[in-house]
Parts: C-alpha cells; structure tokens; sequence
C-alpha cells in the first residue's frame, strides 16, 4: 500500500481510502455482511482510511462499520461527518451546525460506531445561517474533550475554508471531484494547497458512471438514488456516455479498466488528495487498488484534459436542493 499525508495531523492515510455510503442505501439494497467483508478485505490490503456519516443509513451505516472494524480499530483512520438532517422517513430537512447540535451528533456518532474517539470529524455541509467560526469552534472543543481528534470540513467555499481554518486547523476538505467534476481546481485545490490541508476526493468514479458499466438509464435498480440525479437522466445519459467511451478507449490503450485509469487520474494530480471510492464489492475494491500501479506520460495527461475539460458533463452533479447546500 502506499500512503499519503493527512494534512498537519501526523497521520498518513492509504492512498486509496473506501467510502463507505452505498453499503447503507443509495445505490440498491444493503448486503450487510458482504459490506462487512469488503471493509475486512480492505483492511487486509493496507485500506486504512475509512469514510462514513451519520446521515447513511440515518445511522446504519455507523453502525455497520463499527461492527466491520471491532477488534481492529488500530488499523483504521476513521472519518465521519454530521450537519445533514434527515426526518424519520429519511427525507433531507437541513443543516445544522449549531454548536449544541454538534456535541449531540458527536455522542450519537461515538455510540453507533462503538469507539472511544473518531480520528478525522467532517461538517457534512456548512451551514449558512451559523457562522463558521461557531461552528468549529465547538467542533475544536470536542478535540478537548478528546472525542475527536482533528477536524474536516465537507463542500465548504474557499473563503468558508479559510474562516475555519482560522479558528482551528482544518485537516480535510471532502469534496466531490473527478473526471466529470473538475470545478475544485479553479480555487478549493489551490487553497488546500496553501494551507496544507488534505483534499479528499468523493465520487471519483462519477458515482460508477466512469467506470463503464452503466450503459442505459435502465442499468440502475429501481430504488437507485442516481435515477434522480442531473447526469443520469434523458439527454444527460447519453451525452455523458460519449465522456466514457473516450475514457473506455484510453483504458483499452493502457491496458487496464476504466475505473482504474479515472482513479489513477484523481491521484495524478496532486500528492494531497486522497480518492475514496466507493463499492459494496471485493472485485470492485482490488481493481481500483490496481490503480495505485498506473503512471501516464505527460502526453496521456494533455489528451486526457482535452476529452475531459472542465465542465464536461452534462448536467448538475446533484439536483436543485442538493446544489443549494455545496460549495457553502
């Protein structure tokens, strides 16, 4: 395995991490204990970095990786999140990042995932009505009571960055960004960069849309989240297909999969970002650590960038309400 810095904080994470979402809900129906081997197995290959939240699952996810992980929590760099509510019925109804509401989700988060501290503890979304300032700072006073030990900020703006990074050191920034999301380079890569802050890349797989095996609309269970999603519906589908056979082809020519070479890409393009790909399985998870072992020339990376410019995709990366609460 190999490994890359973890911000300030000391600790150096698995240079491919695992998220953790899609064993919970999102994409299709749980398989908990072939979720909880996928975690084992990843563990076993030299994973160390594990992603989760605690609006997953409305908590089932926690759950599920701290069952994964009893017995072997000195091998994991944890992560977790709050600030995303959801009601009984899952529906999304808000952020919160009020100070009382973060102690309260941080027990609550401790409890599911049955440990005594979480290593690297995200604000799920910023939330606009709470100065930042506020927030973090009872975020730091977690790290005091020693709940927690370093702090991470999920789809925060670049000024919202810097702001918390002034009130206490911000380790992470968790940030959708891929082959068909590229928008963090213009500014969050740049200021990451300055401030030595790690950037850690969800969905950089495109949600599996860039690993080819999505090929219609129909491909998608019925209770898959992404039939709701921009770039997954009518014309979208299809216009996103063309990025996929250029990415296809260039995979043909390197000899390895799809997926492989959009991960390899992620961690081309700087030693401080960290992907965390997702998957509910043990093949998926081996062939994008496969990726680790890809290089390209400089030539592949400008024909890269020419068949996958910023802006690229069709369609918004999350529907009307889910674009309200990123970039906060």
């Amino acid at each position: 395995m190999k490994f890359r810095k973890l911000g300030h904080s000391g600790l150096s994470v698995s240079s491919i991490g695992l998220g953790c979402m899609g064993m919970s809900e999102f994409y299709g129906p749980r398989q908990e204990e072939e979720s909880v081997a996928v975690i084992h197995r990843a563990l076993d290959l030299g994973i160390n970095f594990l992603d989760t939240a605690d609006a997953y699952g409305r908590g089932h996810n926690e759950q599920l990786v701290g069952t994964a992980i009893k017995g072997r929590r000195s091998q994991v760099v944890l992560a977790t999140k709050f600030g995303n509510v959801r009601d009984a019925e899952g529906r999304f109804v808000g952020v919160n990042g009020r100070p009382e509401y973060v102690r309260q989700a941080c027990d609550a988060s401790l409890k599911r995932l049955a440990v005594e501290f979480i290593d690297l503890y995200y604000q799920h979304r910023v939330d606009r009505s709470i100065p930042i300032e506020e927030t973090v700072g009872a975020m730091s006073r977690l790290i005091e009571a020693g709940k927690v030990r370093y702090l991470g900020l999920s789809e925060a703006a670049p000024a919202t960055l810097r702001r918390a990074h002034g009130t206490h050191p911000i380790t992470a920034l968790q940030t959708e960004y891929s082959l068909w999301s590229r928008d963090p380079e213009d500014e969050l890569l740049p200021t990451c960069r300055e401030l030595g802050i790690t950037f850690v890349a969800y969905s950089p797989l495109g949600r599996g849309f860039l690993t080819g095996r999505l090929k219609r609309y129909e491909d998608l269970a019925p209770d898959d989240w992404r039939r709701n999603m921009p770039r997954f519906l009518g014309e979208n589908f299809g216009k996103n297909l063309e990025l996929v056979r250029h990415i296809e082809e260039l995979a043909a020519k390197k000899q390895c999969l799809p997926s492989q070479l959009a991960l390899a890409w992620v961690l081309t393009q700087d030693e401080g970002i960290v992907p965390i790909p997702g998957t509910t399985k043990q093949s998926h998870l081996e062939e994008n650590l496969a990726a680790l072992d890809l290089t390209f020339t400089r030539e592949e990376l400008e024909h890269i960038n020419e068949l996958a410019p910023k802006g690229v995709a069709a369609g918004e990366r999350y529907p009307e309400m889910g674009m309200k609460v990123v970039n906060g």
